[in-house]
């Protein structure tokens, strides 16, 4: 168990880990699956491993160029927990302002055309941002009529 808590907190030294990820991390060198449970949970008991913190930290570096579904999906996919998710998008600041921001940074200026335009939909789309964050960012009323 030594030797396993040691990989645990030299992993956690180096990045914040979801207890799902590191769980998946440290599955090959366990000999039971009891063992690294009760591992987690003695690293979520000293404060060393923590879902909330992990969410935080996942937001604040990734919330200027990504919309709050593409974070919310990235975190479900870490195995964070819906209620830790939404904190964390909390923290993330106004959608609408950073669609805005991704969107000038990207493209400068105001689409010319309608294909443009649905281009600009499309990028900020993947991103993850909503429908009313695009629509505000590129000052239009229905997103239906630029597909």
């Amino acid at each position: 168990m030594a030797g396993l808590r040691g990989k645990a907190l030299a992993l956690l030294a180096r990045r914040e880990y979801s207890r799902a990820a590191l769980a998946k991390k440290l599955a090959p060198h366990v000999e039971s699956e009891a063992m690294l449970e009760k591992l987690l949970d003695d690293l979520v008991a000293a404060d060393l491993l923590s879902d909330a913190r992990f969410a935080a930290s996942r937001v604040n570096a990734l919330s200027a160029r990504r919309g709050n579904a593409r974070l919310a999906h990235e975190l479900g996919q870490e195995g964070v927990a819906a209620e830790e998710i939404a904190t964390a998008l909390l923290e993330a600041g106004d959608e609408n302002e950073r669609c805005l921001t991704v969107l000038q940074k990207k493209f400068g200026a105001p689409p010319a055309t309608l294909a443009e335009r649905a281009r600009q939909v499309r990028f900020l789309r993947y991103r993850g941002f909503s429908s009313a964050s695009i629509q505000n960012a590129l000052g239009i009323t229905e997103l239906d009529d630029v597909q």
